[in-house]
């Protein structure tokens, strides 16, 4: 008589299916259930039916898998070949916008094929394994290809010829190793004529100095309390300011401190800013005069001009530090004079004015979307020795040159100039990148007045202030598009002779190019019709200009480009994007939510670019990420006027916008865990050759080393700040959200070399040269609301 035989779990013959087989089959119905259901709301919002094919799929297969099925494996093998389909049809081989695509559908596959989970089935139905095992070793072949492609970049090598020389603007008397001005010149270009550090030798670049700032972010300090600083070099002598506006000279080979000033700013959390992008100097030329015509005081021989965040300027001797007394007011003034609302942190001070012989000019940024209530954008020419009030250009006043006076005030909220401006002393200009008025996101209450020089390209004669011309890039500006950035002056060489230029990058991505003497464009930017339908109570412009010198993506935006870190926050970044208005660029603000693309924080910022005037080529870094911004009408929870309190600085979140029908919510698209929306790439290097106005070569930069996944995958990672090039042939880079410096070959975009820094690198770089030796310079403090690190460095850089 044969021995009892007691049957194993994973010998039951009709039994049905084992405890793994079961769990798994729950694991499935409920990927099922969430794919399926979600995938019906976006089917119904007009998106892709993918996910709910699949969902009713994987439901489908939790019933076979619960009831031990052979053909469960099959079936699972038929939905892992269709997204792989599906996945390719959308994205091509590339691998960053396939990964959420398959990255929990595949690893689920490896788990059917888990030999626990085979041996839970009934051995009379053993899954056919063969067809699951063929999908995911042909998934496996779909991503190795796609890592092997190189998607998104452009290659290429810009010309080498020199053909051009500096601009002739009186502003390039500056010796070959210093850097004077913020963009070396007052030309904005952001180039140095140095040749020791090369492509063949940059690799062997070494710590040269290390200087500590000792200041940090405090409890009391603004969210966007950031280190933007560009240094300068002026003899033997760094100048620098760190974001409470202290003011250091370091001893230019060593980084030891000569002196510092504390011009002591009382910040609190309110302030929408905290930082200082850099200082401006100025020395005093044998035999001048003061605009009154009287000699130059034998004080302060040379100067550093330091604006504040709560809206004062000083004047320092360069020498000693100490402030120039005969300047304004004991060396200081108040910026806030001839203004209605002096509320402290409304009125910035936070880029370097400019400086001419005779005139410091100083534009300055006022509070974002707090209410239609604000300190007025005015620009005003000060004497450079006595600081004494020279002339005034109010954007938004009838008489664009009054002066303050008893019975006269700047206008309120009226359009500023936040960025850095750059001036031609031999043409006499200076040009302001202009941003727009208090309130951004609805105008329905905006004057023609108001409006003229909204987001514009503005030359003001450098001496009286008046007008000279102005270049409106984007009309009834509702998106904060505006000009972020300093313009760069070249002398364009072209077939029909030497045209002064000036290119100015705006937010939207256009580089509009025109005759600085003139204001008229150089390279076409027609109009063309754009989204209709505003707000309740604004209005359009059925037209904006579109520069045919872009990085403007080509195409707009689907729920294909939708991204996130998983299939299902990714199908949620697509149900969020079928339910907003979106319509291409300049889709109107709306209480349905619109996104923004290009994004409000732009796809150029203050960094602008670098300019190498001899080969008429410009180095990039464009960044692409989507905002989102919803109208909120007035209601209990959306006062329409403050009630005492003010706003916690930043200009992410709910913006009141008071004294308009509506707020704003204004933030980044994200998915649910974090991760954006949009598919990577969203920063670049990139080089245009500036005769023919194209993009020559185009790399992604950036890795998410120091990002929400700690791992280097370089996906092109956001930035803020900007490129400096050089004579060498090397242009060098911080501004990504890993902690890197980097230089790269300015004919090719190659990466030549990187090291890691203490803290964000959200600044741009300088280079000089002292005692035969030539130094790379970065300000290593990070960035509050870009979420970098925080520090207080200062790092150069040199060969051995």
């Amino acid at each position: 008589m044969p021995a009892h035989h007691s049957p194993s779990s994973h010998d039951q013959g009709a039994a049905g299916a084992g405890a793994w087989a079961r769990i798994t089959a729950l694991i499935c119905l409920l990927l099922g259930l969430v794919t399926g259901f979600a995938g019906a709301w976006l089917t119904m919002l007009g998106g892709s039916p993918y996910y709910l094919i699949t969902g009713i799929a994987l439901v489908v297969n939790a019933v076979l898998l619960w009831r031990g099925h052979r053909f469960a494996y099959p079936l699972y093998a038929l939905i892992l070949v269709a997204t792989m389909i599906w996945a390719l049809c959308e994205v091509g081989f590339n691998f960053w916008p396939l990964a959420p695509r398959g990255d929990i559908l595949v690893p689920f596959g490896l788990w059917l094929l888990a030999p626990w989970v085979v041996r839970s089935f009934p051995v009379a139905r053993r899954p056919l394994r063969a067809p699951l095992a063929g999908a995911i070793v042909a998934s496996l072949v779909v991503v190795g290809i796609a890592l092997a492609t190189t998607n998104d970049d452009i290659s290429g090598s810009l010309p080498t010829k020199i053909v051009g020389t500096f601009p002739d603007t009186d502003t390039t008397t500056v010796p070959d190793e210093d850097w004077r001005a913020y963009g070396r010149t007052g030309a904005g270009d952001h180039f140095s004529p140095l040749t020791q550090i090369t492509p063949e030798n940059v690799n062997k670049l070494k710590v040269a100095w290390t200087f500590r700032t000792g200041d940090m972010k405090g409890p009391n300090d603004s969210h966007e309390t950031t280190d933007e600083v560009t240094p300068l070099k002026v003899g033997d002598t760094v100048y620098l300011c760190s974001p409470h506006q202290k003011v250091f000279a370091l001893d230019a080979a060593t980084g030891k401190q000569k002196w510092m000033f504390d011009p002591k700013v009382d910040s609190d959390p309110t302030f929408q800013h905290l930082t200082c992008r850099g200082v401006s100097y100025h020395a005093t030329p044998a035999g001048a005069k003061t605009s009154d015509g009287a000699p130059a005081p034998l004080e302060c021989q040379a100067r550093i001009f330091l604006p504040t965040n709560d809206g004062r300027m000083f004047a320092l001797d360069a020498a000693t530090g100490k402030v120039c007394a005969g300047f304004g007011q004991n060396g200081v003034i108040d910026l806030k004079d001839g203004m209605t609302v002096k509320h402290k942190g409304f009125y910035e001070g936070t880029s370097p004015p400019v400086v001419t012989k005779q005139m410091v000019i100083m534009a300055g940024a006022v509070i974002d979307n707090y209410s239609t209530n604000e300190p007025s954008g005015v620009i005003r020419g000060f004497d450079v020795y006595t600081g004494k009030l020279v002339w005034a250009w109010d954007s938004g006043a009838l008489d664009e040159n009054a002066l303050p006076s008893a019975t006269h005030h700047y206008t309120a909220s009226s359009p500023n100039s936040w960025s850095i401006s750059a001036v031609d002393e031999k043409l006499g200009l200076v040009y302001l990148p202009m941003g727009g008025a208090a309130t951004d996101i609805w105008g329905g209450n905006r004057t023609p007045t108001m409006e003229r020089y909204i987001s514009s390209l503005v030359a003001l004669d450098v001496n009286t202030g008046k007008r000279v011309w102005s270049y409106q890039t984007v009309h009834h500006d509702l998106w904060d598009m505006d000009l972020p950035s300093q313009p760069s002056l070249l002398d364009l060489h072209t077939p029909k002779g030497v045209i002064p230029a000036i290119y100015a990058p705006a937010k939207d991505g256009n580089i509009f190019v025109l005759d600085r003497r003139t204001g008229k464009l150089i390279v076409d930017a027609p109009e063309k019709p754009v989204p209709q339908g505003p707000a309740p109570g604004d209005r359009l412009s059925p037209t904006q200009p579109f520069s045919k010198l872009t990085f403007q993506p080509k195409d707009k935006l689907t729920d294909a480009n939708m991204w996130g870190a998983t299939m299902f926050d990714q199908l949620a970044c697509r149900i969020m994007f079928k339910q907003m208005r979106y319509e291409g660029p300049f889709t109107p603000p709306s209480t349905q939510g619109t996104l923004v693309f290009p994004g409000d924080v732009g796809m150029f910022e203050w960094g602008g670019i670098a300019v190498d005037p001899r080969r008429q080529i410009a180095i990039a870094n464009p960044i692409v990420f989507p905002f989102v911004s919803k109208l909120i009408p007035r209601g209990p929870n959306n006062p329409a006027a403050p009630n005492g309190a003010h706003p916690a600085g930043s200009e992410i979140g709910v913006q009141p916008m008071y004294g308009l029908p509506f707020g704003v919510d204004l933030h980044p698209f994200l998915s649910p865990l974090g991760f954006p929306c949009m598919a990577p790439p969203w920063g670049y290097m990139s080089g245009v050759d500036l005769n023919t106005n194209k993009i020559v070569w185009k790399h992604k930069v950036g890795t998410t080393r120091d990002s929400v996944v700690p791992l280097p995958f370089k996906l092109g990672m956001p930035m803020l700040g900007g490129t400096m090039a050089t004579a060498g042939g090397v242009t060098f880079l911080t501004a990504t959200m890993d902690d890197y410096i980097r230089a790269f070959d300015v004919t090719t975009g190659k990466m030549l070399w990187q090291a890691r820094l203490p803290a964000g690198g959200q600044s741009t770089p300088m280079t000089y040269a002292h005692n035969g030796k030539q130094y790379v310079v970065t300000a290593a403090g990070g960035h509050g609301s870009f979420g970098t690190k925080l520090g207080d460095y200062v790092i150069a850089y040199t060969l051995p």
